[in-house]
This record gives C-alpha cells, sequence and structure tokens, in this order.
C-alpha cells in the first residue's frame, strides 16, 4: 500500500514536466519586475508560475503583482463564490487593477473582477493527472532505553475542478513498546463537494473508514452527505460548514469482548477550517459531529488538525493532531482515541 502510494506520488510529479506548455504569459510586479513565465495556478494568495531558467515552481504573493497577461485558458473562481473561465488581462488604470476575463462560451463578453476578490485560478488545459494537488509525509522515533517505537504516515489529495471537487485523506499511526501491546490507527476519508447556483453554497457526500486499537474498533464506516456553505473565502482564510445526515456501521473486534456490530442513523455536522500565509504557514481543521438519531443521546466526534512550516521547495515539516470520541460505547470499551504525530511531507503538483 505504501509503496503504491509512493509511485502514484512520483507521476503526479513527472507528469506536468512531460506536458509542460509554452512559457509565454506575462508576469509583472508592482515594483516593476517582469517576467515570461508559465503561470500555473493561484491558491491560498500564492502565484504559481514557472521559468525557462529556474528548475520547479517559484511561488509569487499575489499582492503584489501588478499586472499579468495569458492567452491560455483558466478557470478564476472569486470570494463571493463566482466562477469564470477565459483568457487573463489587466487594465491598465492604477491602483487595486482588475482582471479582465474573456468568458469562452461569449467571446465578445468580458467581465471584470477585482484582483483582490480572486481566491483560486488555474490553467484548464491540463491533463489528468496534472490537475491532482496534495501532499505525503511520514515521521518514526525510536527509544532504546525501553525499545519502544512510533512511527506515522499520511497523504492527501484533492482534484479541484470548474464547480466541483473531490478529495482523499490516509493517515496511519502505530506505537509500540516492549511489554505492552501495540497500538494502531488507520483512517481513510473520501469526499466530494459541487457548488450550487447560489454563491458559496454546495452539497457535499462523504465516506470515511476508522480502525483503532485503542478503542477496539475493527472498522468503522460511516456515510454521509449535505448542505454547506462557505462562510468565509478569501485567499488567507476559508472557512466552511455543513449540515445533514449520516449513517455508521461500527464492528469491534473480538478479542477486547465477544464481537459485536453497531448500526446507526444520526444527524451531520462538519466544519473545514484552512489558514494560511504566503507558501509558509498553512492550518487545516477538519471537525465532524455525528449524533445519533436512532440512539438518541449518543454521539461521535472524529477531529483531524495538521499544521504545516514550509522549510525548502516543496518540503515541510508538519505537526498533526488527530481524536475520535464515542460518548456511549459498548461496556468495556474505550470512548476515545487521540494523540499527536510531527514529521516531514512533501507536496505534489502544481503548488
Amino acid at each position: 500500500m505504501k509503496a503504491k502510494i509512493l509511485l502514484l506520488c512520483l507521476a503526479l510529479e513527472v507528469a506536468p514536466a512531460l506536458a509542460a506548455r509554452q512559457k509565454s504569459d506575462i508576469l509583472v510586479m508592482r515594483n516593476g519586475d517582469r517576467w515570461t513565465c508559465e503561470i500555473k495556478n493561484l491558491d491560498s494568495d500564492v502565484l504559481y508560475v514557472k521559468l525557462d531558467y529556474v528548475l520547479g515552481t517559484v511561488s509569487v504573493d499575489w499582492t503584489k503583482v501588478d499586472h499579468i497577461e495569458s492567452k491560455q485558458m483558466f478557470l478564476v473562481k472569486t470570494q463571493g463564490g463566482s466562477v469564470y473561465s477565459g483568457t487573463l488581462a489587466t487594465a491598465s488604470e492604477g491602483g487595486m487593477r482588475p482582471v479582465q476575463i474573456e468568458i469562452v462560451e461569449a467571446a465578445e463578453q468580458k467581465v471584470e473582477v477585482d484582483k483582490a476578490q480572486i481566491t483560486h485560478m488555474e490553467e484548464t488545459a491540463q491533463g489528468f493527472l496534472q490537475r491532482f494537488n496534495g501532499q505525503i509525509g511520514t515521521g518514526a522515533i525510536y527509544n532504546r532505553g525501553n525499545q519502544s517505537a512510533q512511527y506515522n504516515l499520511n497523504a492527501d489529495t484533492n482534484y479541484p475542478r470548474e464547480r466541483w471537487s473531490a478529495s482523499a485523506s490516509y493517515s496511519s499511526n502505530l506505537s509500540a513498546s516492549n511489554g505492552a501491546s501495540t497500538s494502531t490507527r488507520n483512517e481513510v476519508d473520501v469526499s466530494a463537494q459541487r457548488l450550487l447556483r447560489w454563491d458559496n453554497w454546495y452539497y457535499t457526500g462523504l465516506a470515511d473508514f476508522l480502525q483503532s486499537t485503542q478503542q477496539g474498533i475493527s472498522l468503522q464506516n460511516t456515510f454521509g452527505g449535505g448542505i454547506g456553505r462557505y462562510v468565509k473565502n478569501t485567499g488567507r482564510l476559508s472557512l466552511a460548514v455543513t449540515g445533514g445526515f449520516g449513517w455508521q456501521r461500527i464492528n469491534y473486534q473480538e478479542t477486547v469482548l465477544p464481537a459485536r456490530t453497531q448500526e446507526m442513523t444520526s444527524g451531520l455536522i462538519g466544519s473545514q477550517l484552512n489558514l494560511f500565509y504566503f507558501d509558509r504557514t498553512t492550518l487545516n481543521v477538519n471537525a465532524l459531529l455525528l449524533p445519533a438519531i436512532s440512539d438518541p443521546g449518543r454521539m461521535h466526534f472524529n477531529l483531524n488538525a495538521s499544521y504545516y512550516v514550509k522549510l525548502w521547495s516543496k518540503l515541510s515539516w508538519n505537526f498533526s493532531f488527530y481524536g475520535n470520541w464515542d460518548n456511549r460505547p459498548p461496556a468495556g470499551f474505550a470512548s476515545a482515541d487521540y494523540g499527536t504525530s510531527t514529521g516531514l511531507s512533501w507536496k505534489f503538483g502544481n503548488r
């Protein structure tokens, strides 16, 4: 499994280089610097570009960009939730210059969008593999004194399109020491969302699969869906909330108590927070509360948070917190499993 993840990430790194387009875009900074480059995408107030004479992708502060020109087709998303598709040009007036977008569906029509309102931008001519963005990371600790060892492995990827996106993540934690049983926790999360016709509203679906020896969970399946809204959506802050319904099936380990399976329907309340600071630090927090409908009074809560600090190029140091709580587990089973991990991670894609 780990080898497959590493091979996939390698393929995603190599594919863009093999399919690179001509570097004919124009980028002019506020201090007068002028670059002929290939504009890749804009995310978190960081514009990613490629130059003929520079290896890798260059990160540019979007707030310090004065002028851009490109004949390449781009998808552009704004703070208000609007989505446009077209080539890019910049008006010649001074001050906060808007970006003119020529809408593909109507070649004569131009829409002017304030540059400060743009939160995301990406090429439309990318191949399938080139559209993926994400990271893979790992960390390990060994103590010879009590012969204890810990390791963690995590990976996530996102596939954005014009009005929808899909993402998947995987995390694995193991702790072992002399004289104690090995503790493991593995989680896979898959989700997708599509924007509605109302700005910043979307509908979403998710699936989560959890295994935890601490809680005696052999496999916890969670499926859900609902309606959500981006409460805040700027270049450096994204906050979304979701409400809907879910269903869970929990298989408990036979080694703890006689094997048992529980199923329940529940409400679903979720939130996602992303904070960015110019390609240097990133904070991601995902929280999911599932108040049971078929078992009133019982609640499940899942929290995953990660903090990234850029070290060099696409290499970052990360610190993560994970937790899973059940206020009414079966008798003899633990109600919580939580912990922290740290290590190094490597980004792939256009970032």
